[in-house]
């Protein structure tokens, strides 16, 4: 597939080298020469130094036959505008990456497609969803809903209480007969390799497992590691940045007691007026004198998203030793990824995995809905549409030619979420989640062409 990625940021950097892991056909634009020269000196990708909004360097990097232009400068009025001269230029799919999610909110007013925008995507309006989300299921240190919630993955840590250490998935099976979830991918504690489970495979206490599960699968997976149910009512955010702010406003819509706390007072002035629903606290959320005087000790949940992540971690631990149930912090580093369960904060995201997601559904192969790329594990989890003719339509699950490095996890099927057993025969019109390996996607892709 031939990708041009405009803009060599964080996030860009960051989609063009796990697209270049796939061995796709890669271009980046950016007009700052050092950092594509430190880019192209690590990944096996092509540069090129210029301005994307020029059709000069559009023509260079061959829009006219790319297969997808990714505008994520910081700039989105120059990912708008690159977007629409790639579409006219012949580009067959377009994504822009924006700041300003009023643009998303009003898509239903406003054709972007018929502009030659495919596809907005705001990873600080992402990162909130999934903060939003985590918090709606506090247990989980990962979650990602599928057709508004008709199927759900999540992802824990198996505590010393869990009904599931030190048995086969098949022993679970058949002491609990009729549940409603499916272990998809794993890791084992400490270690770096991803599993994906069978039924001899043996669950431990401080392994890393994601489940597929419908609605009646949440309690069951919750009673199984003896969770008690805790609802969330209060949360403290640290930073008044755009997914500090999208976090609060949509907390307190759905009714949350929210306070948010900015060290600039400039900005906590605006936020008072721009989340009148909002506590906003003008102070530096790194002293413990007030954090203490704002009872973070009564607070359910504590969100750290300011520009620093050791700032992040440092106060979402500080929350922990004060009974905090829920901490969430935002990091750039992914490599902080492997530290957060032994280190005990609860949830860590990232915008860069965030926007990869939105935008790795246009890369996939066969009619793909949905992408999830999972925390710390190196597999997705992809939503397919079965088409008439494929070689996956009528077939039951335990005669397909599927890849031991992955597993079907559940099927949407007419409004309702089933986890899917081999004895499950795929039809067309089915939404099937697919949990797989980096090495295992191609061949299921093939399934669903």
């Amino acid at each position: 597939m031939k990708i041009i990625i405009s803009g060599a940021g964080e996030v860009g950097t960051h989609l063009a080298k796990l697209l270049s892991f796939e061995a796709q056909d890669i271009t980046l634009i950016d007009h700052d020469r050092e950092r594509l020269a430190v880019i192209e000196s690590q990944l096996d990708i092509r540069t090129i130094h210029g301005n994307a909004t020029s059709i000069e360097t559009l023509l260079e990097a061959q829009v006219d036959t790319a297969d997808l232009m990714v505008g994520v400068t910081s700039n989105e009025a120059a990912n708008f505008t690159l977007c629409v001269l790639a579409k006219q230029l012949g580009c067959n799919k377009t994504v822009a990456r924006i700041r300003d999610t009023s643009f998303i909110k009003h898509k239903e007013r406003v054709n972007y497609q018929s502009l030659g925008i495919d596809e907005l995507i705001s990873p600080e309006e992402l990162a909130a969803d999934e903060i939003k989300e985590l918090l709606n299921q506090s247990a989980f240190n990962d979650a990602h809903d599928f057709e508004g919630g008709l199927l759900r993955m999540i992802g824990l840590t198996l505590p010393p209480q869990s009904k599931f250490n030190a048995k086969s998935i098949k022993q679970t099976a058949e002491e609990y007969p009729d549940l409603h979830f499916m272990p998809v991918a794993m890791k084992r504690f400490e270690s770096e390799q991803t599993i994906i489970p069978r039924g001899d495979t043996v669950l431990n206490e401080g392994d890393t497992v994601n489940f597929i599960t419908n609605a009646e699968g949440i309690n069951e997976i919750n009673k199984l590691i003896g969770n008690i149910k805790t609802t969330i009512k209060t949360v403290m955010i640290l930073g008044g940045g755009s997914v500090g702010v999208n976090t609060a406003k949509d907390l307190a819509e759905q009714r949350f007691n929210v306070k948010l706390i900015e060290r600039k007072k400039e900005k906590a002035e605006l936020l008072t007026d721009l989340l009148p629903n909002t506590l906003i606290i003008h102070g530096d959320g790194r002293n413990v004198e007030l954090l203490d005087d704002e009872a973070l000790d009564s607070m359910d949940a504590f969100i750290a998203v300011t520009g620093d992540s050791e700032t992040n971690i440092i106060s979402c631990l500080l929350a922990k030793t004060k009974g905090v149930k829920k901490t969430i912090a935002l990091v750039e580093n992914m490599d902080y990824f492997q530290l957060s369960q032994s280190i005990g904060i609860d949830t860590l995201i990232n915008k860069k995995l965030i926007a990869a997601n939105a935008i790795f559904r246009y890369v996939r192969e066969g009619t793909v809905l949905a992408v999830a790329m999972l925390n710390n594990l190196e597999a997705e989890i992809l939503e397919f549409e079965v088409q008439s003719n494929t070689l996956i339509e009528n077939r039951f699950i335990k005669d397909l030619d599927f890849p031991r490095e992955a597993v079907i996890g559940g099927v949407i099927r007419q409004g309702m979420g089933k986890i899917a057993l081999g004895n499950f025969k795929i039809i067309e019109g089915d939404k099937v989640l697919v949990c797989a390996t980096s090495n295992a996607i191609k061949k299921v892709e093939r399934l669903f062409r």
